[in-house]
């Protein structure tokens, strides 16, 4: 539970955090050592995935989604706080009454309702500080599953909630495992399955956005060449997966839509058309050519992303090159940014999170979290999922 230092001022707390922003179930519990440049030890990170459920549909089937998250939640959370040594057998009598509001709060998750019951039961509340919750963005019926979830145990264990972005916790995974300390100001690039940003970063909470997608994030733009290839769900890993296979042959030639613009924006939607019509005109679509337009996508992707980057870094004068999101787990992305920052910024900073917290996590969450401690609490009456959240 939190202690504080009042001479060194040092916060040790421990935060329960959840993200249902779209088809992965997730949570995680943290420790948070520190103050301004807190230490996160995760203690836990449970993420269940439902990509083989969504991948006969080719892509996230919502209302499927929404179901697989209502059965996921209580045995995650199960294995995270067991994992985390918070997982204790209830010895008290747990009074019928306080189930009442918990089923109200849950009245449109009856599945979800009848295993978190069984479970406040049977388990003790955990020693944790507060419940960390993604609100937004995302896709509107998984966030309402992990905003109600956290306004059922939030009730019932008598926890405060901090509801966060989901922007943000991908730009904040970049702290888990290391420090924050002169990386500011920033800039954060989130690039993602929905997302694809340029945010100047001057610090915890303190952002602006200053380039976006304009038409398909760079992670859509990939699954739908996948598909059109006739790969597998989600796209880009097949994609990177073939790419890294391919000899030379069967040249491809694709646009790299926006990448010489002044402005900071992105545009994905004409790379993906261009993918279309050459797959159409193709007589014989080989091993080769499957692999030979694989390489070209994730290099147009990869070209445009350093281009944009590179010069917003160099416009804006900042310390850092922060990356973040799903796309950022890609090896070659990892390896030719870095290059190119030794290159051209050779006095610049590059952070990019672990590959296991680029993707969806919970433990990015309560990273986020922490920073939004104790000014932005909210009562789990007023929490209210929001999927197009801005940052």
């Amino acid at each position: 539970m939190k202690k504080i230092n009042k001479k060194d001022k040092i916060i040790n707390m421990k935060i329960l955090a959840i993200e249902t922003s779209c088809d992965d179930t997730s949570i995680s519990i943290i420790k948070v050592s520190g103050k301004k440049n807190p230490s996160f030890d995760i203690l836990s990170n449970i993420v269940s995935s439902q990509v083989k459920i969504h991948r006969k549909w080719g892509g996230i089937y919502p209302a499927l989604a929404k179901r697989e998250h209502q059965k996921n939640l209580v045995p995650v959370l199960i294995k995270s706080l067991k994992k985390a040594k918070l997982l204790k057998r209830n010895l008290k009598k747990v009074e019928d009454g306080k189930f009442k509001i918990l089923k109200k709060t849950l009245e449109r998750e009856q599945n979800l309702y009848n295993k978190l019951k069984i479970f406040l039961k049977k388990y003790e509340k955990p020693k944790v500080d507060f419940i960390a919750v993604t609100m937004g963005p995302g896709l509107e019926p998984s966030l309402w599953v992990g905003v109600n979830f956290a306004k059922a145990i939030s009730y019932f264990w008598n926890l405060e909630i901090i509801p966060v972005n989901h922007i943000e916790a991908h730009i904040q995974a970049n702290f888990i495992g290391k420090s924050s300390k002169n990386l500011f100001p920033a800039i954060s690039l989130v690039v993602s399955g929905g997302h694809t940003q340029l945010i100047l970063t001057k610090g915890h909470g303190d952002y602006k956005i200053i380039g976006e997608t304009r038409d398909d994030a760079a992670g859509e733009c990939l699954d739908k060449i996948a598909r059109i290839l006739g790969l597998r769900y989600p796209g880009g890993p097949e994609i990177a997966s073939k790419a890294e296979k391919y000899k030379g042959k069967n040249v491809v030639s694709l646009p790299r839509p926006m990448m010489h613009t002044k402005d900071y924006d992105f545009s994905f939607s004409g790379l993906k058309t261009a993918a279309l019509y050459n797959f159409k005109k193709q007589p014989s679509k080989t091993k080769e050519y499957i692999r030979a337009v694989c390489f070209e996508t994730q290099q147009a992707v990869i070209d445009v992303l350093i281009k944009k980057t590179i010069r917003a870094a160099k416009a804006f004068r900042v310390k850092t090159i922060i990356l973040g999101g799903g796309v950022t787990a890609n090896k070659e992305l990892r390896k030719q940014f870095k290059a190119k920052i030794k290159k051209e910024l050779p006095h610049s900073q590059f952070s990019i999170p672990d590959s296991k917290y680029c993707t969806d996590n919970a433990a990015m969450i309560g990273a986020a979290a922490y920073f939004h401690w104790p000014k932005d609490k909210i009562s789990w009456r007023k929490i209210r999922a929001r999927a197009n959240l801005r940052l």
